[in-house]
């Protein structure tokens, strides 16, 4: 098994035994577990992520496929935008939620508001400038 997803399923292990509170680089950040299935392997997939709530929609949150400023999309963004379906894990509650991609005006004021909370988003987005604009994922409950 690779180091990443040792780590991941690290976060994944503390998130369950701690009703979806982990420690270290994400300590009082809002995460939650992400169930996908491959678009190409369909397999199932858990992926830990930070999100960030919609102000105005409590059943609408936000991830970034930021890839940690990664020139190249993760898998999971695919995934979850080939299903346009998943199912998150958010704190002790579990469910189905369906996936939108944000553009234009909206990702920007989004992003921008994760990247104003969490500056590691801003310095993904640097990393990507001239490359790739990160993606921007609205989760809505079902």
């Amino acid at each position: 098994m690779s180091e990443f997803n040792d780590w991941n399923n690290q976060i994944i292990d503390e998130f369950r035994a701690n009703e979806g509170r982990v420690g270290g680089n994400f300590e009082g950040a809002p995460m939650l577990l992400v169930h996908h299935v491959g678009r190409k392997s369909g397999k199932q997939s858990v992926t830990p992520m930070m999100y960030l709530p919609d102000e105005q929609d409590p059943d609408t949150i936000y991830v970034f496929a930021s890839k940690a400023g990664a020139p190249t999309n993760p898998a999971w963004y695919f995934n979850l935008t080939t299903a346009a379906r998943a199912t998150v894990e958010r704190g002790t509650e579990t469910y189905d939620v369906t996936v939108d991609e944000v553009t234009g005006a909206d990702r920007d004021r989004i992003y921008g508001e994760q990247a104003r909370l969490y500056p590691g988003f801003a310095d993904y987005e640097k990393k990507t400038a001239g490359v790739r604009t990160i993606p921007v994922l609205a989760l809505h409950r079902a």
